[in-house]
């Protein structure tokens, strides 16, 4: 059975690899010490702080398989020196009936942070930007219909 290659950028590569370092080393020592505390204070079966430490430990083991899983199908796309919007751009749009320009990058879709303004690849927007190049309009479907922005700025890095 083949396994369903993830697309992300270096940076996001990196970024989980950084992660699941640190799950390993350093959040795993903090768990066992937490445990062994829990084990020194007595009586485990009535321990809640014994039950806490093995429900982290629960967590922090779940969360490395999963990483792991994620950079094992891993398939990093390389920044597009070309101009066109693709994975790893930073783009600034506006919509053309006015409005302020907002400021996307686009990533995989392990990598979403919309706070930080990281959208999908894959998403409604991600799809209709891919491929365009600054100047180009872009119709973006949305629940009270599609939008039409310009693209102002493409960059990488």
């Amino acid at each position: 059975m083949t396994k369903t290659r993830i697309t992300m950028t270096q940076r996001g590569y990196d970024k989980l690899k950084e992660t699941l370092e640190y799950l390993k080393t350093v959040r795993r020592e903090q768990i066992s010490d937490y445990m062994g505390s829990a084990i020194a204070d007595g009586d485990l079966r009535e321990s809640a702080a014994y039950d806490e430490a093995r429900m982290q430990q629960s967590e922090n083991e779940s969360r490395i398989v999963e990483l792991e899983d994620q950079l094992e199908r891993a398939q990093i796309i390389p920044e597009d020196a070309s101009g066109g919007i693709g994975l790893g751009a930073r783009v600034v749009i506006q919509a053309v009936d006015g409005g302020e320009p907002r400021t996307f990058e686009l990533v995989g879709t392990y990598e979403v942070d919309v706070l930080k303004g990281k959208v999908s690849d894959a998403s409604p927007i991600g799809q209709a930007l891919a491929g365009k190049r600054e100047g180009d309009l872009v119709l973006v479907p949305s629940p009270r219909g599609p939008k039409k922005f310009k693209v102002l700025e493409v960059a990488y890095g």
